[in-house]
């Protein structure tokens, strides 16, 4: 049997689109238009200093910041009840059904993605930004994260936050979040993330195409 997905579109602003509650009762996905560059910070990033003229806001789960930009990422929440085939009630392999859609729609464009499937790795930098770690079920491309997912769940169902990178801006990163040494941190987020090479409605799409 193939269970239905319901699509939303939500409108409003990037703030009142992570503020939220949606239905998980069911399985679903929003789709979400960036319309103007915002930095999102986790849930935990309370004392994180932002600089230049830059919508900022928070969302509530957890992770480093991430930079939305229009047409620089596909951003997509899904929706999955709490009992349905696909759950699990372990968090480290939770959203690996995820990242094997995701993978599955990128390998149709001729492009070699995995599942990261270690435990999560954190370094320096992970902290402030979500792409500088990597954590079980988001995907990968030669090694360099292309994919990030976070999660909120209750007790009716999980929300899944999927950011793919159209484009990977490092250095947008470094200088808004004042990293320092500067040197190391671009470095660092060169080399452990990377973007993908198609448009936002083609991957959108495909990704549509892949749910079970």
């Amino acid at each position: 049997m193939r269970w239905a997905w319901r699509l939303e579109w939500p409108s409003g602003s990037v703030a009142d689109r992570h503020a939220l509650e949606p239905d998980l009762t069911n399985r679903g996905v929003l789709v979400h238009e960036v319309d103007r560059p915002t930095m999102v910070l986790g849930s935990s990033q309370h004392d994180l200093a932002v600089t230049g003229n830059i919508d900022v806001v928070q969302r509530r789960s957890g992770g480093g910041a991430v930079l939305l930009r229009p047409s620089e990422v596909l951003w997509l929440d899904v929706l999955l009840p709490r009992g349905d085939s696909l759950w699990d009630d372990d968090l480290g392999r939770a959203a690996l059904w995820l990242g094997e859609v995701w993978c599955v729609t990128i390998r149709k464009f001729g492009i070699e993605a995995e599942i990261f499937r270690e435990p999560m790795t954190r370094n320096r930098w992970s902290d402030s930004v979500c792409f500088a770690g990597c954590a079980p079920g988001e995907v990968v491309v030669d090694g360099r994260k292309v994919v990030g997912i976070s999660q909120r769940r209750n007790k009716t169902g999980a929300r899944f936050q999927c950011g793919a990178l159209l484009a990977w801006p490092a250095e947008e990163m470094v200088r808004l979040l004042d990293l320092r040494p500067a040197e190391e941190a671009l470095g660092a987020l060169q080399a452990s993330a990377g973007s993908l090479p198609m448009g936002q409605e083609e991957l959108q799409m495909g990704f549509f195409n892949q749910l079970p």
